[in-house]
């Protein structure tokens, strides 16, 4: 029987794609917390160059990356959040998606505030090389056909494969008429 009481603390981010600073991520608050909430906002919207993968795309990534990285499922939730552009209510509205949480992970000024203003105890993520894992950067080289895989788990590399992402990133940058 799983007990209400466990630390458990919430790690938000859109994971376009699941990268490896993002599993350094998971791994650093796993050896803090009984339990990880990987919360993935932005979940209303895809097949654009900042949201290039589904909601249920981004699930499969990090559930598999998980597995791959032996890390027990048992401690993790996967959730998803779409956005809903109220920062007054915001946490309100992932608090309504999460199971309770402790804590919650963010190296974001922003979201790191909002979590402060509600009373929630916030933990920066540790440092891991921002420069290459990041999203943005994985997208465009992702675009470019060069070096992309390094940076996250082969996993993720397997499924952006079967879902033809990269053909989809290079579709949604094409300039339509």
């Amino acid at each position: 029987m799983r007990r209400i009481d466990l630390k458990r603390g919430l790690f938000v981010g859109r994971f376009n794609p699941f990268h490896l600073g993002h599993l350094m991520v998971v791994k650093e608050i796993l050896a803090e917390e009984n339990e990880v909430i990987i919360a993935i906002g932005s979940t209303q919207e895809s097949h654009t160059l900042k949201n290039p993968f589904t909601a249920g795309e981004r699930v499969w990534m990090i559930h598999e990356s998980l597995k791959e990285a032996e890390i027990s499922l048992d401690q993790v939730f996967v959730i998803t959040i779409p956005d809903l552009f109220r920062n007054s209510i915001w946490i309100h509205h992932v608090r309504s998606y999460c199971p309770p949480f402790t804590r919650a992970y963010t190296n974001n000024n922003h979201t790191r505030r909002l979590f402060k203003e509600a009373g929630i105890d916030v933990k920066p993520t540790g440092v891991f090389n921002r420069t290459d894992f990041n999203g943005s950067k994985i997208r465009e080289l992702m675009l470019e056909g060069s070096r992309w895989q390094k940076m996250v788990p082969k996993a993720v590399i397997k499924i952006i494969g079967t879902i033809d992402g990269i053909e989809r990133i290079r579709n949604i940058s094409k300039k339509t008429d």
